[in-house]
């Protein structure tokens, strides 16, 4: 495939990603291990491995990149606030918060912004906080909303969603882009699994992409596969 821009030191544009329940140690230590061998921006991974992350990723500016609220946002605040807090103390440099997907499709997006805030308050600000919205469940209206709520919470990033309710499309991108409007950055995840998939998604305005495919779609790049 030709040399696209755009495509431009794209191993930094992903958080590579396990949060399948079912992975255990030796699959943390082999996504660590990809992670150092691509030279990825993070991995993501569930609060219970953070520490053996942390740990296998020394010396490396690799972040560890842990989850709140994941995968379906239903928890309440202040457990919310307990899982990232605890995620950084044992190393966590990024947190992917779900937001109350029940309260935006309530319109409550008062309740929603208290949510987010109250996270960001409680951690460092060093941290980067990431809020997925589950952008697929929502109208349009909604979407609004959530992002001016992830906005005026103070969080870095609003991501499409977890890819348990479908995966991210290029629309959806498109529409964070464009309602954020330059005041936070847009996380793509969900799906990922193609190099047209993240061309596609890093020219819709994308600055990061969450994947467990990472390893393919770099070696897609390369002519590897």
């Amino acid at each position: 495939m030709s040399d696209y821009p755009i495509l431009h030191d794209l191993a930094r544009r992903f958080d590579h990603t396990l949060l399948r329940p079912e992975a255990g140690e030796a699959d943390i230590r082999r996504l660590c291990d990809e992670a150092r061998r691509y030279s990825f921006f993070g991995v993501c991974i569930n609060p219970l491995w953070v520490r053996l992350a942390v740990e296998c990723l020394d010396s490396t500016d690799i972040k560890v990149v842990s989850v709140s609220g994941f995968p379906l946002g239903g928890s309440r605040t202040d457990i919310k606030v307990a899982e990232a807090c605890s995620a950084v103390e044992d190393g966590a440099l990024e947190i992917d918060m779900v937001a109350p997907i029940g309260l935006m499709r309530d319109d409550r997006f008062a309740d929603v912004e208290a949510d987010i805030r109250k996270v960001r308050r409680n951690l460092p600000n060093p941290v980067t906080l990431k809020v997925i919205l589950e952008v697929g469940l929502l109208t349009h209206r909604q979407i609004r909303n959530g992002v001016e709520a992830v906005i005026n919470a103070g969080a870095q990033f609003v991501k499409t969603g977890t890819g348990f309710f479908g995966p991210c499309t290029t629309e959806q991108v498109v529409q964070l882009v464009d309602l954020s409007a330059g005041r936070t950055q847009v996380k793509a995840a969900g799906g990922i699994k193609t190099l047209g998939q993240c061309r596609a998604l890093l020219e819709a305005g994308a600055s990061r992409i969450g994947s467990s495919g990472s390893v393919a779609i770099i070696k897609e790049r390369t002519g590897l596969v």
